[in-house]
């Protein structure tokens, strides 16, 4: 019998099956010319009104527009010109779906999905710092690239990357997932198209008392997952993706791997 989408059996198999990808075993893959492209240099941000943008966030802002010294871009959108960017890029279908976003932090979700598809580029929240002394290698190529988390129910706590990421770490309260932030991947990305229409098509069935239940509780951010454990339930849908995969040439685009530890050991390449 099939699961309903919001079940605890629904949610135990995604966190599974983030669990496999992000402990499979680290394996070099060749890739093609197309996927060696290099993602777009520009950091995005969503701030819902910078009329109103609060000194500790205008602080982290900052410190990713340092960047444009090393050749980064940088592009902070606000409620209405990321409503603009959205109708012009995807047109009324989507700016439609942005604006059932009430709130600020569904606004960002959305906006993310709808930017790094059609741009590409690397997309971070506004208030969050940059504490690195090296970005550049995040830009290197296509591959999407997303930061793995586990929490441990039992103790109310996140377990390290060192910890969750070893091959067959499990505990049975721990809940394995991605984090939308940071969101990084050249433009067309089939996985963030995916997300993109899961995202998109959930807005427009949900009712206002769906929509409004929890801000902290994002259908545009469940959906970010949705759309990547979708290929694992769905055995038609994942032989076609494959498929799309072979004719790019670019397998490692799509399996999941662990970056080197001394780069960032909480990033994963999709």
């Amino acid at each position: 019998m099939q699961q309903e989408p919001d079940s605890p059996e629904h949610h135990r198999r995604r966190s599974e099956f983030i669990r496999e990808l992000v402990q499979r075993p680290l394996v070099q893959r060749s890739i093609n010319n197309y996927c060696r492209q290099a993602t777009p240099r520009t950091i995005v941000q969503f701030w819902h009104d910078l009329g109103q943008l609060p000194p500790d966030v205008e602080e982290c802002v900052r410190s990713w527009t340092v960047w444009g010294t090393s050749g980064f871009k940088h592009r902070l959108f606000d409620e209405r010109t990321a409503g603009a960017f959205i109708s012009h890029s995807l047109g009324a279908r989507h700016k439609q779906a942005f604006e059932r976003c009430y709130h600020p932090a569904m606004q960002a979700d959305y906006f993310r999905l709808c930017y790094v598809l059609v741009e590409g580029g690397i997309y971070v929240d506004a208030d969050d710092v940059c504490v690195g002394n090296e970005i550049g290698w995040l830009a290197e190529d296509w591959r999407l690239k997303l930061q793995p988390l586990c929490y441990d129910i039992a103790t109310g706590k996140m377990v390290k990357p060192a910890v969750f990421l070893r091959a067959e770490a499990y505990d049975p309260s721990w809940i394995f997932y991605f984090n939308n932030n940071p969101l990084i991947a050249g433009p067309g990305h089939p996985i963030i198209e995916h997300a993109l229409s899961q995202a998109t098509r959930r807005l427009e069935i949900a009712g206002k008392d769906e929509l409004s239940r929890d801000p902290d509780c994002d259908r545009t951010r469940e959906s970010f997952e949705v759309g990547l454990r979708s290929w694992h339930e769905d055995q038609r849908r994942y032989r076609e993706w494959c498929s799309y995969i072979g004719r790019l040439g670019c397998p490692g685009s799509f399996a999941l791997v662990v970056e080197l530890p001394q780069r960032c050991e909480e990033l994963s390449i999709i």
